[in-house]
């Protein structure tokens, strides 16, 4: 999958949480929900762009939840 793909579906997981009153529950939420439902090829590219490109074009929240949880987001290597 390629980044601007991964990108635009973080960007529309954020801007669900967003909406949210409390932005530190919004954060966790985004976070959790890429943890729990992308699959771990899908994290590590989105973790790979963010070291790469800096997040480019990233929403200030979702890259906010990366920043925050991104031990929690980093696939588990066997």
């Amino acid at each position: 999958m390629d980044a601007d793909n991964l990108v635009q579906m973080a960007n529309r997981i954020g801007s669900f949480f967003e909406a949210m009153p409390d932005r530190a529950e919004a954060i966790e939420g985004i976070a959790l929900h890429i943890q729990r439902y992308w699959e771990p090829r899908m994290r590590r590219e989105l973790l790979a762009h963010v070291d790469e490109a800096k997040g480019a074009g990233l929403s200030e929240i979702v890259r906010a939840a990366i920043d925050t949880y991104r031990a929690n987001l980093e696939p588990v290597t066997a």
